[in-house]
């Protein structure tokens, strides 16, 4: 059971005052459902306001207070903007304006002849000074309410800093004084605040204090695996000795031999299969290193001992791509593999579910349909699980709860991205690396280019597909609605690129149904589609030999790991592969060196440690791939420091105060209710 002093944090979202249907939608878009995601919803940046008397071209872009006396509003229509005319302290002219002004809101709130205080982004439109849409707006009497100094959030569509900021407080609020987890000692050596100060404070963008809420979290962390690792040791798993029959065969029908990083991590792998104890091994290894063999090889290991193993994919067409591949090696060899994602419906499904249950399946792949509670296994005696940070700890363990033991566990990934690198880096688990790359396989290179040219990236693409050739052209959205910011999106780039080469363009994003994807996939496949526009649902899982270009358009708003994983889509066959980085003519500092980064290097464990720096260590019980960039310590070696206290604090509480026991323990209980919802929490119900 919650402990009760916790039920004012986890009750709804809608439980906050003001808060009724649409702006549940809108906080929902930010993963905020319950008052406890919004208090964990931290500040990304701050403002700071400018209190001028009067405004000039000096001040444009930033944030200024000052007093304005209005003397008209002017409009062009009822779907036009308005403008409100005002002066400020020196006579000089200033607009005012608001997108829309529903029931006359705007005109109330600066009525003409009267003087008000305004605060906003100053900006210039043509000639005009101008804030659009200023985040406040009083009499005079009341200046003293704008802040000098605000924090900033991350937003959605519809909802302002200043409506999320109001909700924080109401639910700063509710926060209880809970009984303090953290080790005495520690607490005075860092001199930290009490949790509930911690928070308040760092919702006030008070940045000391997030190394204390960051140990909160690692200590969680390392609580969840802790008993984990206790509860999987005492369950056991079901040793798996094959006799390397299957393995063999698979094998001896290759056209080629496997690499030694391959041969070493199939003998690693399978050793550990062999024993008592519960494998959890991670299989790294770069783009296009080979890792779907090792992992067939060890589903065939668990095969010839007499048990099942279950492969996890990320998405729809990472899953077809796998049965694709593993079918082709399985040809003759006498196993049955079989694939279950959201399309398999009625009696197709019926009929793979009964057969899994009965044994006659020896190899499922499929998405998270694999472990919904109606999938029953045999005997499951290996998961794998692919792209491994797409997955938390909680839901790779709902897979293995399928096993009448503890099942074996080998997860995998292309580009260890950082909640990854900090679950290896501290210990949870094995590792076994894929550092030779097999034959056939060329680099890739690397150019990064202005949004201004691209008129000639286009005639570049012109020329390859007139040649025969094969591309990829990869937007950051699926339609220009999702967003106000001028983004490339799929579909109108899709148009274009079609009126200009004709029925050759296709198009693929996430929200088309699995067999639309897959009819444009196939046709890209067989050349039928020589250039493919799509978005990041071509990340993983793509295997066409072809391609020797991807272009990438407004790069500087991917991730490291992305950009890694879409350049590895080309430069699988013997042609020279090109990827071409699209910029916005303007980026900051940080995300031009990380283009840098992946211009010069092909090297993905060198991008994930990278990667680490930049992002941080994401959630690691959680479903985040990166950790808010506020939210972490400066350098990998304090999150290293602050993670070796949270494990010798997580060890005293697990293996030498006799479990969570003790008005200590009663505290830890509480924190895996916090940060550990769904991992911890089934083994705190289970006792």
């Amino acid at each position: 059971m919650r402990p009760d002093i916790l039920n004012p944090l986890f009750a709804e979202i809608a439980a906050l005052k003001g808060v009724g249907p649409a702006l549940q939608r809108q906080l929902e878009r930010l993963d905020i459902a319950r008052v406890i995601d919004l208090l964990f919803h931290l500040p990304t940046g701050e403002i700071e306001r400018l209190r001028v008397d009067a405004v000039h071209g000096g001040l444009e872009g930033k944030v200024v207070t000052l007093a304005v006396d209005v003397v008209g509003h002017e409009t062009r229509g009822p779907k036009s903007p308005l403008r409100v005319r005002v002066l400020d302290g020196d006579g000089n002219p200033l607009d005012i304006v608001f997108f829309t002004d529903r029931g006359g809101y705007a005109r109330q709130l600066l009525p003409i002849g009267e003087r008000r205080m305004v605060s906003g982004r100053l900006d210039r439109f043509g000639q005009n000074l101008q804030i659009v849409h200023p985040d406040h707006v009083v009499v005079p009497e009341k200046a003293g309410d704008i802040p000098e100094r605000e924090a900033v959030y991350g937003l959605t569509e519809g909802l302002t800093n200043r409506r999320l900021r109001t909700l924080v407080e109401h639910a700063l609020e509710r926060l209880p004084e809970l009984p303090e987890w953290a080790g005495a000692s520690l607490v005075r050596q860092r001199g930290w605040p009490r949790w509930h100060e911690a928070l308040a404070a760092a919702h006030a963008n008070d940045r000391a204090v997030r190394d204390r809420l960051a140990y909160d979290e690692l200590l969680a962390n390392q609580l969840a695996l802790l008993l984990m690792r206790q509860a999987s040791r005492r369950r056991g798993a079901l040793p798996l000795r094959g006799d390397g029959s299957l393995i063999e065969a698979m094998l001896r029908a290759l056209p080629y031999r496997p690499t030694g990083a391959q041969q070493r991590a199939i003998a690693e792998i399978t050793g550990d299969l062999a024993q008592a104890a519960p494998m959890l091994r991670l299989l790294q290894g770069d783009v296009g290193s080979g890792k779907t063999l090792v992992a067939l090889a060890a589903m065939l290991g668990a095969v010839e001992a007499g048990g099942q193993a279950a492969m996890l994919a990320p998405t729809e067409i990472l899953a077809r791509q796998h049965m694709a591949n593993i079918a082709a090696m399985l040809g003759g060899i006498g196993v049955r593999a079989e694939i279950l994602t959201g399309r398999e419906k009625g009696a197709q499904r019926k009929a793979i579910l009964a057969d899994l249950a009965a044994g006659d399946i020896h190899i499922l792949v499929g998405t998270h349909a694999i472990f919904q509670e109606a999938v029953d296994y045999r005997n499951l005696g290996l998961v794998v699980v692919d792209e491994q940070h797409r997955f938390g700890v909680a839901q790779r363990l709902m897979l293995a709860d399928k096993a009448e033991k503890t099942a074996h566990m080998l997860v995998m990934t292309a580009t260890p991205i950082p909640r990854t690198l900090t679950l290896t880096q501290y210990g949870e688990m094995d590792i076994s690396k894929l550092d030779e790359m097999p034959p056939g396989r060329t680099p890739v290179e690397t150019r990064v280019i202005s949004q201004e040219r691209l008129e000639e990236v286009v005639e570049g693409v012109g020329r390859l597909l007139a040649d025969g050739g094969r591309a990829y052209w990869v937007c950051p959205l699926v339609e220009e609605s999702e967003t106000g910011a001028e983004l490339a999106a799929a579909d109108a780039r899709h148009a274009m690129l079609k009126e200009r080469f004709g029925p050759v363009v296709g198009l693929v994003h996430g929200r088309m149904k699995g067999p639309d994807k897959d009819a444009v996939m196939a046709d890209f496949q067989a050349g039928r589609i020589q250039l493919l526009v799509a978005t990041t649902v071509v990340e993983v899982g793509v295997d066409v030999p072809e391609a020797s270009l991807m272009v990438i358009e407004q790069a500087e708003r991917f991730g490291l790991a992305q950009l890694h994983q879409l350049r590895g889509r080309v430069g699988r066959g013997a042609a020279r592969s090109v990827c071409l980085l699209v910029r916005a003519p303007n980026i900051s500092e940080t995300a031009r060196s990380r283009l840098a980064l992946i211009r010069r290097s092909n090297d993905g464990f060198e991008i994930a440690e990278e990667d680490l720096k930049l992002r941080g260590g994401g959630e690691l019980l959680g479903v985040r791939q990166s950790g808010d960039p506020e939210f972490r310590i400066a350098t990998p070696e304090q999150v290293g420091a602050l993670v070796e206290a949270a494990r010798d604090d997580a060890r005293l509480l697990v293996e030498h105060e006799g479990g969570l026991s003790g008005p200590r323990g009663e505290a830890a209980r509480i924190l895996l209710y916090l940060f550990g919802r769904d991992a911890a929490v089934g083994l705190l119900r289970s006792g």
